[in-house]
């Protein structure tokens, strides 16, 4: 808690608190905070910005202190694998899943038969999705298959319409079409809902009281700290963390839980989205509901480098989900940072650098196959293997899964939307 207040102080105030020194009046501290106070060695995290100065990418350990959140340690993964029976997804085994909220309390509650849920989401902000939007939606497929729950997934078109130069039908348009993607994973319609929060808000009068109750309890003043709004922004911003903060909680959709608030929720999602739950949390006890638990996720690096995450908006830093075998060549042949050397012949003798390259990095993320990617970055820092042949294997992996995807895709109709779509009971059973 002294954490996160000593983290609002600075965000407000753009310096760290100091016990014995009042802060000072000066106005232009303000400045000082936010997105441009990437000092040197310092990372910057919210839920807009991702920034560092290493070419390593985000510091995680720091983040976790920073977060004041909980590492995922071999103990815990070896709990998990005990309480599914199952193989720990490759995400969880190379830490792209790394720190959680609260994790072994679900467990204690799955191992006790008692249920819980899943929540994750999605800002539509463009058309097509990217490859780093997948990883959440993968992930949170594998949670939903193994621990067999229900899943709701928050399509946020009202933030994006607030945030970004949307026209409310563009928003609406955007969900429909990022919800085939979803869709497309593979989830089990009988166990998910999907919801927009420009629908849904007007059907269920469960989830509009809970998002008024969670406006109730948090002040201006907290939302300021938390997310750094300011005078200037739309009223609109201000109030939309309860709107993402809503789904926490169980009554918010009776017609899958009835009138129940006691069930616990889980939340699988990138670690920017974190100052959401953490102001979710924080509310959580005051109106007699069980906090959520989390579960984060490491950022998808850009194909530039891992010092930014991806942008839906800037089509050469991301693989989109749209793309081509022929644009995926071309971009990670032209795009994709390379940790390798100057020539082949510095290269052969000093090998590459794994923890800068974009291309292994990406397979971490999308090869499966633990020994395989252990023998690249072997050969690869030996300079055994050439950043070509890298990209390639790369290259190899990503065509036929995306193409697969696009297939999915292709046979998700509109009527299968409406279906997971439609506010309704879903086949599970509750003690």
């Amino acid at each position: 808690m002294l954490l996160s207040l000593k983290m609002s102080y600075k965000a407000a105030m753009g310096e760290d608190y100091k016990a014995d020194c009042p802060p000072d009046n000066n106005p232009s501290a303000e400045s000082n905070s936010g997105p441009d106070a990437t000092e040197a060695g310092e990372d910057f995290v919210d839920p807009w910005t991702v920034r560092t100065s290493s070419a390593k990418g985000i510091d995680y350990d720091k983040l976790i202190v920073q977060f004041g959140s909980s590492k995922i340690d071999k103990e815990l993964i070896n709990r998990i694998e005990r309480a599914t029976g199952q193989r720990p997804h490759h995400f969880l085994r190379r830490g792209i899943f790394f720190s959680h909220r609260d994790m072994n309390q679900v467990l204690d509650a799955y191992e006790n038969k008692k249920p819980f849920y899943l929540y994750t989401g999605r800002g539509p902000s463009s058309e097509a999705m990217h490859v780093g939007h997948l990883i959440p939606f993968i992930f949170t497929k594998w949670l939903q298959d193994v621990f067999n729950v229900p899943l709701v997934v928050q399509m946020s078109d009202d933030e994006k319409y607030l945030w970004k130069d949307l026209t409310l039908d563009q928003a609406y348009s955007y969900t429909l079409e990022n919800a085939k993607d979803i869709i497309a994973c593979g989830f089990d319609v009988n166990k998910t809902f999907i919801f927009s929060d420009l629908e849904y808000m007007g059907q269920s009068p469960g989830f509009y009281k809970n998002v008024v109750k969670i406006q109730k309890h948090v002040t201006f003043n907290q939302v300021k700290g938390i997310f750094g709004f300011t005078d200037s922004d739309c009223i609109g911003k201000i109030s939309f963390p309860a709107v993402q903060a809503a789904p926490s909680f169980s009554n918010s959709f009776p017609q899958i839980f009835r009138d129940r608030a006691d069930i616990q929720c889980l939340i699988p999602c990138a670690i920017d989205q974190d100052p959401y739950f953490r102001m979710t949390r924080d509310v959580a006890p005051r109106i007699n509901y069980p906090k959520p638990a989390l579960l984060h996720s490491t950022f998808f690096p850009a194909l530039q480098g891992a010092q930014t995450k991806m942008s839906a908006s800037d089509p050469n830093s991301s693989i989109f989900l749209t793309d081509t075998a022929k644009q995926i060549k071309t971009k990670v042949n032209k795009h994709a940072f390379s940790g390798g050397r100057d020539t082949v012949e510095e290269h052969r003798q000093f090998g590459g650098n794994c923890d800068v390259d974009v291309s292994f990095m990406y397979l971490t993320f999308f090869l499966e196959d633990d020994d395989k990617l252990e023998q690249i970055r072997k050969d690869y820092t030996s300079g055994a293997m050439l950043t070509g042949e890298l990209k390639k294997t790369l290259i190899d992996v990503l065509q036929p899964l995306i193409a697969e995807h696009q297939a999915r895709r292709k046979e998700v109709t509109d009527e299968m939307v409406k279906e997971f779509m439609t506010p309704r009971p879903l086949s599970f059973h509750f003690q």
